[in-house]
């Protein structure tokens, strides 16, 4: 039986995750593309990778916008949204109406930050909602061209808010289990050997340690004038500083969630060390926002996780240092672009 999967939000984690799926026998996979529409539509997507060599991954449709996906009446199986993550821009969860088969689509968030299940499971509440951590390194050069630098981990839990592994035994949390099991059986039979399969529970913990990393790195890029990731660790005292946020958060996290992180989580040391290794010279994702003057995902990667801290009792200090002065310097800069444009 073939398996039809339709990406929302085709660009470099999108594509590429999109390209090791198609490789799957039996398993058809459609895009719908933003920008990059008529690259796509017209070449498909040039994907180099130092795992995978050079290809091309012609989707087997691809979508102008939401509505000719719909209007194509395929049945999808599996909805994967990595689109940017901006509760105060919209609610960007609209994007799948008309697109999910009641009882069928399992929707798959391929996104950073805390929260970003809630809008989907308000919109959809009866749907099967698959949460995602991934930690891959890759970037669209240009419309249509994927360059994967270095990592494929990607890290999958089905969202059951209010239920831990202890009580994770009814119908509903067992069907969701069994499509998360499917979802990342198909990415390994695609090549993504660590495609991970957890439990809501330790998938939320996945997801405050991927926090630890992006709430450090990405801000403190554009705070600091543009640094990559590597940079910033090789720099003593930017390296205290990272340091100092991640240790925050995962102190944070086991208070919020009442369990330890898992042991296998790596330590900030351990993230730093690797991240000093990483000489690809690719900018986090928020830098790349903010140089091409598009809004961050400052609220899932900062605020977010800030509020769900203070709904606990609990502050950290370094993070909403980072969230003040990011969200002004974005507010900043957006009104001076609309004064400009205005001259």
């Amino acid at each position: 039986m073939t398996i039809n999967i339709l990406i929302v939000g085709a660009g470099a984690v999108g594509a590429f995750y999109a390209s090791r799926l198609a490789q799957v026998p039996d398993v058809q996979v459609s895009v719908i593309c933003r920008s990059n529409y008529k690259a796509v539509a017209s070449n498909g997507f040039s994907v180099s990778s130092p795992k995978y060599g050079s290809y091309t991954f012609v989707p087997y449709r691809t979508f102008a916008n939401p509505k000719q996906a719909a209007e194509s009446k395929i049945i999808w199986d599996y909805a994967l949204v990595s689109t940017k993550a901006l509760p105060d821009v919209s609610d960007d969860s609209e994007i799948l109406e008309g697109l999910l088969k009641e009882g069928h689509t399992s929707i798959v968030l391929v996104r950073n930050g805390l929260g970003v299940e809630e809008p989907y499971a308000k919109r959809f509440p009866t749907a099967t909602i698959l949460s995602a951590v991934t930690i891959v390194s890759a970037a669209q050069t240009s419309h249509g061209i994927i360059k994967h630098n270095r990592w494929t981990r990607i890290s999958i839990g089905p969202y059951l808010p209010g239920t831990t592994d202890e009580t994770a035994s009814n119908a509903t949390i067992k069907l969701a289990s069994e499509r998360n099991k499917k979802f990342v059986q198909l990415l390994q039979a695609g090549g993504i050997a660590d495609a991970e399969e957890y439990s809501h529970a330790k998938l939320q913990m996945v997801r405050w340690h991927k926090i630890a990393i992006n709430a450090s790195m990405n801000p403190s890029a554009v705070l600091s004038g543009g640094s990559t990731n590597n940079n910033m660790s090789m720099d003593p005292e930017l390296y205290l500083h990272l340091k100092g946020v991640m240790d925050e958060v995962l102190t944070t996290a086991p208070k919020v969630l009442g369990t330890p992180l898992p042991k296998e989580l790596a330590t900030p040391e351990a993230i730093l060390k690797s991240t000093q290794k990483n000489t690809s010279g690719s900018k986090p994702s928020m830098l790349l926002d903010w140089e091409q003057g598009k809004k961050m995902e400052l609220e899932v990667i900062l605020g977010n996780p800030i509020r769900i801290a203070r709904e606990h009792g609990l502050e950290m200090p370094r993070l909403q240092s980072l969230y003040a002065l990011l969200r002004m310097a974005q507010e900043n800069r957006d009104r001076a672009a609309s004064a400009e444009s205005k001259l």
